[in-house]
């Protein structure tokens, strides 16, 4: 019984289902924690900084102000591509985010260990 390949991977779908359950029951009690000294540090789990998003706009405003020497467009285009750079390099993703895909992952094996059974 021990050399079954499907025990072995229904045993292993457990464990992963175990810890997949735990990590999300933990960034659940992460996200509820708001006041207090941690609910400053916290903050950025919740709501992370997209630094590309502000270059971008920043540029387009500079590089659509109208002003005679051209420096603002000389300067407004390279934050936008900077920006749009950031964008793709810099991970923006909160705990909500993290929850949301752990979520995903946990009724999906929910879902193949209900057919298998």
């Amino acid at each position: 019984m021990d050399d079954d390949p499907l025990q072995k991977r229904l045993e292993r779908l457990r464990r992963i289902t175990d810890v997949t359950t735990h990590r999300s029951e933990l960034y659940g009690e992460i996200a509820k924690i708001g006041a207090g000294s941690s609910g400053g540090s916290l903050r950025s789990l919740r709501k992370a900084p997209a630094p590309g998003k502000k270059f971008q706009k920043i540029g387009f405003i500079m590089f659509w102000i109208p002003e005679p020497t051209g420096i603002t467009c000389a300067v407004g285009a390279p934050m936008i591509l900077a920006g749009r750079y950031l964008d793709k390099k810099y991970n923006g993703s909160t705990i909500t985010d993290v929850g949301g895909v752990t979520e995903k992952t946990l009724s999906g094996i929910h879902d193949f260990k209900r057919t298998t059974m």
